[in-house]
């Protein structure tokens, strides 16, 4: 007990830190240091798999300029024992995590870079890595990163997700041809872009479509490394202050698997800077057997594979079963409303698979609405029918916060989440993961920098 006392002191400590630092940014913005941001933390309770928790959080997001950090700590305690969750810091790496993320720049800005929690990362038009979260599981979260470079005549984005061990690893490289020519100002195809990308979980059980058990020996049936190749092109169409629009053309191959293509146009549209949309339809045809568009996704850490006595499962498995089922569509809309309120939605299914739809929803109304707050996201795969939408079950990822702000510092809110918690064997190994819900309500304390 003496021990989570002196955490707690600890952080209110470093909470005070950062309240003196915030007079300090303040006068340097003045001078034009372009400091800003926001300290977060508060006191609730939380249920994890139905037993209660004592909640400490203290969470501030911090920007100079396009540098920016943001730290996440969660201090659970048990309600019987007074003892904090011990899956919370059992390992060494648990402690790193509460970084939860350093950057500069934005995606999509000539040099971005973020280590930490990636929420969901994107290469290219999306066809092989779209929405990838290397940290689907609260007991399990990971350190990764994103790099993005553009000269204006070439460029590279890259992904990876996790410093402690293999993971997924992503890279398209990608130029403008006519950028080096005299072509280069012709409206139109002067920015004519050509990318390549390869995606690979580099480690070595990412194939393995079986497990063969002879006595006490274990192996499996095609190990290796999982790989997945591809091309694009895309073509700006129309460049203006109210509206951007872009042809692409994409192609896909799993190494050892199937193919296929896609094609389809994004198109942003800008409404007095007041709203902001951000849209894309594409048309998938052409698919072989065994290939899955999109085959890094929300959901590819806790498919990618699972072992438990008597049941294996593997995206590798599912992947090696895919029978092509025709052709399919992928759409996707954000609105933005003065930078504040956002909400976006995804939708993709085969059009011949009654059970492939995949569906992502998601809205934050930001910290500049008075009185109210609502923060949620929520993945959904393999959806039947408009009934199974919204049942939470294995398919499902979902937080949802909804908050009251009786002062412009203080947010009483109820955070409910339907995650999965890794199953671990006797070494520590992780074998799979289980549905888990959290519900903490919460007292929290936002002060601007």
């Amino acid at each position: 007990m003496k021990k989570i006392f002196v955490i707690i002191i600890t952080s209110m400590f470093i909470g005070s830190l950062s309240l003196v630092a915030q007079s300090k940014s303040a006068a340097a913005a003045a001078k034009g240091g372009g400091t800003e941001g926001v300290i977060k933390g508060g006191v609730g309770m939380t249920w994890i798999d139905g037993e209660a928790y004592y909640l400490v959080s203290l969470a501030p997001e911090i920007a100079f300029g396009k540098f920016g950090i943001g730290l996440d700590l969660n201090l659970n305690i048990s309600s019987k024992d007074q003892k904090i969750r011990k899956e919370d810091f059992d390992e060494t790496y648990d402690y790193i995590r509460i970084i939860r993320y350093l950057r500069y720049g934005s995606k999509g800005d000539e040099f971005y870079i973020r280590l930490g929690a990636l929420d969901y990362s994107k290469l290219g038009h999306g066809f092989i890595l779209y929405n990838y979260r290397n940290s689907p599981s609260f007991d399990n979260r990971k350190i990764g990163t994103e790099l993005d470079i553009d000269f204006g005549k070439w460029g590279l984005e890259t992904v990876y997700g996790d410093f402690a061990g293999a993971s997924v690893l992503g890279m398209r490289g990608y130029t403008r041809p006519l950028q080096f020519t005299p072509a280069k100002d012709i409206p139109v195809l002067g920015n004519l872009e050509i990318g390549a990308t390869v995606a690979s979980d580099v480690r070595g059980d990412s194939r393995d479509t079986s497990l063969v058990i002879t006595g006490v020996d274990t192996s499996a049936a095609n190990s290796g490394t999982m790989t997945v190749v591809g091309v694009d092109l895309g073509l700006p169409l129309l460049r203006s202050s109210i509206a951007d629009l872009t042809y692409y053309l994409d192609y896909a191959k799993v190494l050892n698997y199937g193919h296929g293509f896609a094609t389809g146009l994004e198109a942003n549209f800008s409404f007095l800077g007041v709203v902001k949309m951000f849209s894309k339809f594409e048309r998938r045809f052409g698919e072989s057997d065994q290939f899955i568009p999109a085959y890094f996704d929300a959901f590819y850490e806790l498919e990618r594979y699972q072992s438990t006595p008597g049941n294996f499962h593997s995206k590798a498995k599912t992947l090696a079963k895919t029978i092509s089922q025709g052709p399919g569509y992928f759409g996707s809309l954000l609105v933005d409303v003065l930078g504040t309120i956002q909400v976006e939605g995804s939708y993709q299914k085969l059009d011949l698979n009654p059970t492939s739809g995949i569906m992502h929803l998601g809205t934050n109304t930001g910290d500049k609405i008075p009185v109210v707050m609502v923060s949620a996201g929520y993945d959904k795969r393999n959806i039947r029918n408009n009934k199974d939408v919204f049942t939470l079950d294995e398919r499902s990822l979902l937080y949802a916060e909804v908050g009251y702000k009786p002062y412009p510092f203080m947010i009483v809110s109820t955070l409910y989440t339907w995650t999965f918690a890794p199953v671990k064997d006797t070494d520590g190994n992780i074998t799979g993961y289980k549905p888990q819900k959290r519900i903490t309500p919460k007292v929290s304390f936002v002060f601007a920098l």
